[in-house]
């Protein structure tokens, strides 16, 4: 019988929304619009990024999680990859594994390398995607289900892959529109029976099943474009939000959820918000 190290077994995630313990994340230290690889981008390459700005917000970032008990892991950031900061694409966690993901886009291709030494530093089992285009931000679990967004980024081949890998998990592909880069950027799971979601740009069929599972939070077009149902839940219907997404936020308050506003603006320009800063890692089920 193989020995499994200690650590191994402190990885677990089942949901979306239970008690967050333990997540890794990077500092924007080189982030920068080099070469446009989404439409927020596309939207914000004159300006650019501020990246003093995007240091101290990242920072109060970081703060707000260790304030809530969360411990933050932080990994190393490197002049070649101006997108680190958005290290829920590099890999996920379902169940008691975490997956290394391949990425699609070239100027990201490399990151991944970071969380690989970082969990065999740990020595952390993981399944390495190799050849397989899948990344977080389409990944979505709630329980014995995953939702994994088709997008330019993550393909039916490396989903079908997925499945292989996790038979006893559903996992369904959830079709939406390019352009909007990740399926979190378009639907969130809150809890057990809500999500957000921006309607109109997932298929039909897929829609009316998530319809038919949750109690839908539309975002209005305007908040998608900041990111609305990007939020980041670490338990006990707590969530961390935009302020300037005062919809979003009211509709939660009023849902009855603890709605923690930090302002990451400046980090929001490069097309990710609080749920793609983040690679959770460790999750307590409640």
């Amino acid at each position: 019988m193989p020995v499994i190290p200690e650590s191994a077994f402190k990885v677990s995630c089942s949901s979306e929304y239970d008690r967050l313990i333990k997540v890794i994340l990077c500092q924007p230290q080189y982030m920068t619009i080099r070469e446009v690889i989404n439409e927020t981008q596309k939207h914000f390459k004159n300006e650019n990024i501020h990246i003093e700005l995007a240091m101290k917000q990242h920072k109060q970032f970081v703060q707000t999680l260790r304030d809530h008990g969360v411990e933050v892991i932080l990994l190393p950031s490197h002049k070649r990859y101006p997108e680190q900061v958005f290290t829920r694409d590099i890999g996920f966690t379902i169940g008691q594994k975490v997956f290394v993901a391949e990425m699609a886009s070239n100027i990201r291709q490399g990151e991944e390398q970071f969380l690989k030494q970082w969990l065999e530093k740990e020595q952390i089992v993981f399944d390495n995607l190799k050849r397989d285009h899948i990344e977080g931000g389409d990944v979505l679990i709630d329980r014995n289900t995953i939702y994994a967004g088709v997008s330019n980024r993550t393909n039916k081949k490396a989903i079908h892959h997925l499945q292989t890998l996790l038979p006893e998990y559903e996992v369904i592909p959830i079709p939406f529109t390019e352009k909007y880069l990740h399926l979190d950027c378009v639907f969130n799971i809150l809890s057990p029976t809500e999500a957000l979601i921006f309607p109109g740009v997932i298929n039909k069929n897929e829609a009316d099943l998530l319809a038919s599972r949750y109690d839908l939070i539309e975002v209005t077009e305007e908040e998608q474009f900041t990111l609305g149902t990007n939020v980041l839940s670490i338990g006990n219907q707590k969530v961390l939000s935009l302020p300037i997404n005062e919809k979003v936020n009211k509709q939660l308050q009023n849902r009855g959820y603890q709605v923690i506003e930090v302002d990451i603006t400046e980090i929001i320009k490069s097309g990710g918000s609080f749920r793609c800063c983040t690679l959770p890692i460790l999750r307590e089920e409640m």
